[in-house]
């Protein structure tokens, strides 16, 4: 089983830098993030438009770039947790999760028995189509891979002390435009109503052990909330970056 080196990073209390590839599929993106500094990638599987082929392919070069590949599944099904971590990847996230009925699914369908139900197979990407002693094995994978939850409805924020403290999660990373149309205050993420969520969450995680962390484009709110506390720092998008460089850079020639 390959070392986490993500969590490695996170214990040891610095702030992580990532970003998710949405629309882009080409394996040179990996490389070039890791090249620009990125610690980890989402691949994300809720609102971009990979197959699992896809999938499978960008965690094996993003884990050959040296950074640590994670996956934002569709939905809180079995299948594609289980299959996104055989394929290779280091942690996942679970969006618009809102009880702690969720939170324990996720955890479950993530770890081998006894902590959780998933299944066995071990000559695949995530130990790099290696054999290895079976019990060493789901030992370290139980450690290693991370269990992220996306904080981003009211309910959520309704139920979060018992949400966060489900044993095995591992992170809490805020979606603040989805949490803001929640409230029925989008566009307004400097208020103090979205100021108090995010608040809410980084103090929620301190108490039970949980990094916190937010997905936005907005650089002045990341680093805002990063100097807070925060680790887990999900800046744009694969299509934002390229959308900001191109306009940036017409707007200079014009």
């Amino acid at each position: 089983m390959i070392k986490n080196g993500l969590r490695a990073k996170l214990e040891s209390g610095k702030p992580v830098f990532g970003t998710m590839m949405q629309e882009l599929r080409s394996p040179a993106v990996p490389m070039i993030l890791a090249n620009a500094g990125f610690d980890f990638i989402f691949i994300d599987m809720e609102h971009g438009a990979h197959t699992m082929e896809t999938v499978a392919d960008l965690i094996k070069v993003t884990r050959l770039a040296g950074i640590t590949p994670l996956v934002r599944v569709p939905d809180l099904q079995y299948h594609f947790i289980a299959r996104c971590l055989d394929a290779g990847a280091q942690g996942f996230m679970v969006p618009r999760i809102e009880t702690r009925e969720q939170a324990e699914r996720a955890v479950s369908y993530s770890k081998y028995p006894p902590m959780g139900e998933r299944g066995c197979s071990i000559n695949k990407g995530h130990n790099n189509y290696k054999g290895d002693d079976l019990l060493n094995f789901v030992s370290n994978a139980n450690e290693e891979n991370l269990v992220i939850l996306q904080i981003e409805r009211k309910a959520a924020m309704d139920d979060l002390d018992n949400i966060l403290s489900v044993e095995g999660v591992d992170g809490a990373v805020l979606g603040p435009n989805d949490m803001a149309v929640s409230y029925g205050v989008p566009n307004d993420l400097n208020g103090s109503l979205m100021n108090g969520i995010f608040e809410k969450v980084l103090e929620t995680g301190r108490k039970y052990g949980v990094y916190t962390g937010m997905h936005i484009a907005n650089l002045q709110k990341l680093v805002e909330w990063k100097n807070k506390g925060m680790q887990l720092i999900t800046y744009n998008t694969d299509i934002g970056f390229l959308n900001a460089g191109a306009a940036q850079g017409l707007k200079e020639l014009r």
